[in-house]
């Protein structure tokens, strides 16, 4: 059942803050390596154009939200309406003194006097329908406007989004640990695939990639037994995350900058302006850097002056666009040669004398540890329930075995994450793969398909003469044609890439 009432509310510039930190995540730091292999001036076109589809997107999501009310509201007017009819029959000729009690939207109780009044409310004041005062959340509104094999398909691109999710986590983690504690045969032109031969430390057998494993197994061992029970993340742990999320992009851009303006006696790097084999990279680097969809209903819900909703978004969306490409830019200029995790270009330095500096350099090279530690139970657990949202009867949750409930389906949510990890330790691949693929279902085709069952579901319930006031700005049909074209060229392009 939905959540009626918003517990808490927030005022307007607390959304802002909630939505910003929410779209700026894992994502951003995987996008100046991807912004690099494009060239600056085509992956700066790009950026825009992706972040004005993510806009567009999340406009049609809080369509189909206010949508989802509406509907709500439309079919407990008309049991208001049944329930008085009947009671009318059935007490036609008996005169009563008594005013029977009608549950609230909210889970109270009202009085006939003030059920009276909601078909004049809603005439006079059209909000009524739609609202956003009822959180709905994505799969909510995808049994309530998507047919039997719409809502498989939703619950399954978003278990595979999750599942990419996990995947980059671990390997970030398990990446930026072994950057650490191998620092000292750390290569700044090193890749991938030279961590196969070469050594951790020098008088040691094991190699880069042997670390890498190891941290790996560890990380799981600590953090994988969470998913078999229920962790809810803490107001104060989300402050803590975003205080040291804050912190590390702004050096990162603070050291960047300096790196620029710093070293006028070494030669200008000259990154290249455009490189279309870069494309299908920050495609999917980008869709999932602008990620904030399958939240929306948390976030939006409990904003206490919705009127002003469009504009936040808006002003989100122009100032996150310019931050990635403040990142990106002063990314691309400062370092000849970009990590597919951004921190992993500031590895501490042995050669580094201050200690200041070099603390610095261990936080920076840390904070994928800290940050996505804190987040990897959090999927892991939301995964486990949708895979059992996809393959058994939630209803019934209790009648299956404890082994199937309790075992087989948090075993399955994080070992394939583990075994992809334990091959690849390419943080860019899983971000571009999840991204491209599942990341264009819930950015794109979920969005365009829910708001378009939403429209007609609500012009043939509620009719066309009720306004709402949460529409999207991109009404016609034309603009649901241009993102579902768009999203078939990105597909088609990132597929064409990695048959290559």
């Amino acid at each position: 059942m939905p959540n009626r009432i918003a517990q808490e509310e927030y005022p307007t510039w607390i959304g802002f803050v909630f939505i910003f930190n929410l779209i700026v995540g894992t994502g951003a730091l995987t996008l100046p390596s991807a912004f690099s292999h494009a060239g600056w001036v085509l992956g700066s076109v790009l950026i825009v154009v992706l972040a004005f589809a993510s806009y567009m997107t999340v406009t049609f999501v809080i369509e189909t939200m206010a949508c989802a009310n509406a509907i709500q509201n439309w079919k407990r007017l008309q049991f208001i309406k049944r329930d008085r009819v009947l009671e009318h029959d059935e007490d036609s000729n008996v005169e009563t003194m008594t005013e029977p009690l009608l549950a609230a939207s909210d889970g109270g109780e009202v009085t006939d006097a003030s059920i009276e009044q909601t078909p004049l409310n809603i005439m006079y004041c059209r909000n009524q329908y739609y609202s956003l005062s009822n959180k709905i959340e994505l799969g909510e509104m995808a049994n309530l406007f998507f047919g039997r094999i719409g809502r498989f398909l939703f619950y399954f691109c978003l278990a595979v989004y999750l599942y990419g999710d996990l995947s980059i986590y671990s390997a970030a983690v398990a990446k930026s640990l072994r950057d650490v504690l191998c620092a000292y045969n750390h290569s700044a032109n090193a890749t991938d695939s030279d961590d196969l031969t070469l050594r951790c430390w020098e008088d040691s057998v094991l190699s880069r990639f042997d670390i890498y494993r190891l941290c790996l197994v560890v990380f799981i061992c600590i953090l994988g037994p969470f998913v078999f029970f229920n962790v809810q993340k803490t107001k104060y742990l989300q402050l803590i995350t975003v205080m040291f999320r804050w912190l590390a992009f702004s050096v990162m851009i603070s050291i960047a900058i300096h790196r620029l303006f710093g070293h006028q006696n070494d030669p200008p790097i000259v990154p290249k302006r455009a490189d279309v084999n870069g494309i299908p990279y920050l495609i999917g680097t980008c869709i999932y850097s602008f990620m904030c969809h399958h939240s929306l209903p948390s976030l939006l819900t409990p904003i206490s002056n919705k009127r002003r909703l469009k504009s936040l978004i808006s002003m989100d969306y122009l100032l996150i666009c310019g931050f990635y490409l403040s990142l990106a830019l002063t990314g691309i200029f400062a370092f000849s040669d970009i990590k597919d995790l951004y921190t992993l270009n500031f590895v501490p330095n042995s050669d580094q004398d201050s200690i200041f500096l070099k603390g610095i350099e261990y936080f920076l090279a840390l904070f994928p540890v800290f940050t996505l530690s804190t987040s990897f139970p959090i999927i892991a657990i939301t995964l486990r329930s949708n895979l059992q949202t996809l393959f058994l009867d939630t209803t019934q949750l209790e009648s299956y075995n404890f082994f199937l409930r309790r075992v087989f389906f948090p075993l399955l949510a994080i070992l394939p994450p583990i075994i992809v990890c334990f091959f690849t330790e390419s943080v860019i691949s899983l971000v571009g793969f999840t991204g491209c693929y599942a990341g264009t279902g819930i950015q794109y085709l979920i969005p365009i398909f829910l708001v378009f069952s939403a429209r007609r579901l609500c012009d043939s319930m509620i009719g066309r003469g009720i306004v709402n006031d949460f529409r999207s700005p991109f009404k016609g049909n034309f603009w649901l044609l241009l993102i579902f074209s768009w999203t078939l060229g990105c597909l088609v392009l990132v597929t064409i890439d990695l048959m290559k």
